[in-house]
């Protein structure tokens, strides 16, 4: 099969499409025939050595595609199924071998190319809206960066979940992405002092929760919008 590796770190020039033997499932493990993948940060600290690695080394964390072989003791997948992963190294290339509890059944609405792009970014987003702080009806979350990948999730989950939602992005183009999907306030952090806005729109009595992917430049601000006893999440 043709697989993508790093032989040593540093920049995209160091990855290297090589012909390697196809992959056996062990007990416990299916080989899945990858239909599409997906690229995130981490590879990158990957491939540059900022997290350590032994190499060569298949990136890639998460996948999608179609069952190809089943190893001893696998019971629930067969032959054919539609699956996806996330957290398993090796996705640049034409086979995975993953562990079976690590897979799961697609639907026949979703795609692959939605299993590859959404899956770890959904669990994220599931995670914070429903464990980290389970949203209630009725209150109203602060959500940074929500144009992003997980911001976007982020505005639709809390929605379900009845709350309402404030978001910032940084332009008019992403603002509208967000109003689209449901977004009750968005401010354009460039142009706006969001804490002051915040205030405004929750008439001073500040937001139950921040869910915070930027850190350093909206740390402060953000514990400054949180009603008393609220909730501040750092995530990524």
């Amino acid at each position: 099969m043709r697989a993508v590796r790093i032989h040593q770190f540093g920049g995209p020039e160091v990855l290297q499409v090589d012909e390697i033997p196809t992959p056996t499932p062990g007990p416990g493990q299916v080989l899945v025939r990858l239909r599409a993948i997906g690229v995130n940060f981490i590879d990158t600290y990957h491939r540059t050595g900022l997290y350590r690695i032994s190499l060569p080394f298949i990136p890639g964390q998460e996948g999608a595609g179609e069952v190809a072989a089943v190893g001893p003791g696998v019971t629930e997948f067969r032959e054919g199924d539609r699956v996806a992963y996330a957290g398993v190294s090796g996705s640049y290339a034409e086979y995975n071998v993953v562990p079976a509890d690590r897979l799961v059944k697609l639907p026949p609405a979703i795609d692959f190319p939605q299993a590859a792009a959404v899956l770890l970014q959904g669990i994220t987003a599931q995670f914070l809206t429903v464990s980290t702080y389970p949203l209630k009806p009725g209150e109203t979350c602060l959500i940074h960066a929500a144009a992003g990948g997980v911001g976007t999730l982020l505005v639709q989950m809390a929605k379900r979940r009845g709350a309402r939602v404030i978001a910032t992005v940084s332009s008019p183009a992403k603002a509208e992405i967000v109003r689209n999907l449901g977004a009750d306030a968005v401010i354009l952090y460039t142009e706006q002092d969001f804490e002051a806005e915040v205030k405004r729109l929750t008439d001073g009595r500040g937001v139950d929760v921040v869910y915070d992917s930027v850190g350093k430049d909206t740390f402060e601000k953000s514990l400054n919008c949180l009603r008393p006893r609220g909730y501040m999440v750092l995530f990524g």
